[in-house]
């Protein structure tokens, strides 16, 4: 070997040593974080949950009764998770992971709680873009504009009446803001229609099986 070419050796070593190191400490890192990461999440995604269903309603482990849909009224072929909610084994809710394609700055996803005679819950975004101080009413912290569909059926309201108040519907606009309310409302009515039709499936299901 030339004596030219050992410095360069040495130091491509080095390097290497260097990236071996770098790369066990990382995965070090990840290994003592990942469980307190994933913890963290589940116990997110409980509270949102829980966010939508009342109170003491449910005894089971919602969080792992889990399965996925795929349905054009949903969201195309993207496949959407529900959640189940039982009490004593028995049928309580079901929550849809449903996105309002349409809304005005990008996607809206909800989380949409339907309970087992049909009747909504709870809606809550799960995150959205829409513009601060007009289109972002449709998050709780901002307003209370989203409780107005809690109690609401398929049929209640009924005909036109889902939809918003410049439409002919019931639901409430914002001012310079009509798009955003009107995508949620007509995301939130087709989840009512899909768990109508498919109520039964929905909870025969195993848990991380998947329904059509």
């Amino acid at each position: 070997m030339s004596a030219d070419l050992r410095p360069v050796l040495r130091s491509s070593q080095v390097l290497g040593l260097i990236a071996v190191v770098v790369a066990a400490l990382l995965g070090g890192i990840y290994m003592l974080t990942v469980d307190r990461i994933r913890a963290a999440e589940n116990e997110r995604l409980l509270l949102q949950l829980r966010d939508v269903l009342p109170q003491g309603s449910f005894d089971n482990d919602i969080a792992a009764d889990r399965i996925e849909v795929t349905a054009a009224a949903l969201d195309g072929e993207r496949p959407v998770v529900v959640y189940r909610a039982r009490r004593d084994r028995q049928p309580v809710a079901a929550v849809l992971t449903v996105t309002a394609a349409d809304g005005y700055s990008g996607p809206i996803r909800l989380l949409v709680g339907i309970g087992s005679d049909g009747r909504i819950t709870g809606v809550r975004v799960a995150a959205h873009r829409e513009t601060p101080g007009l289109g972002d009413r449709i998050d709780s912290r901002r307003s209370d504009w989203i409780l107005g569909f809690d109690g609401r059926s398929l049929h209640d309201p009924s005909g036109k009446g889902w939809g918003v108040k410049k439409d002919g519907g019931v639901f409430d606009q914002f001012a310079g803001a009509t798009i955003t309310p009107r995508a949620v409302v007509k995301a939130v009515h087709r989840s009512l229609e899909y768990f109508e039709q498919n109520r039964d499936a929905l909870f025969a299901v195993a848990p991380g099986g998947s329904s059509p």
